[in-house]
């Protein structure tokens, strides 16, 4: 078994309104060091291994995780701990 875990994130140039909101909150509590900050999604899957997991998962992302016109993901996969 696999654990894929998938990064999303809004592509550069597309308004983050809740990243704004955040960024501009932490800068009124006095963290004066944030500059930008933008909000994404975390997804982790327990997957079974098969053939074309990589292939899978883009297909995935692209059909129903991410929103190809206006998100980026990434995913990282990783051998599942099993408890």
């Amino acid at each position: 078994m696999k654990k894929v875990t998938v990064y999303i994130t809004l592509k550069q140039g597309v308004l983050d309104p809740e990243g704004k909101a955040i960024g501009e909150s932490l800068n009124a509590l006095g963290y004066q060091e944030i500059v930008d900050a933008r909000v994404g999604k975390f997804i982790e899957l327990q997957v079974d291994e098969g053939p074309n997991l990589e292939e899978r998962m883009n297909e995935m992302c692209d059909r129903l995780l991410a929103n190809p016109i206006i998100e980026d993901y990434r995913f990282q996969v990783e051998e599942a701990v099993q408890s």
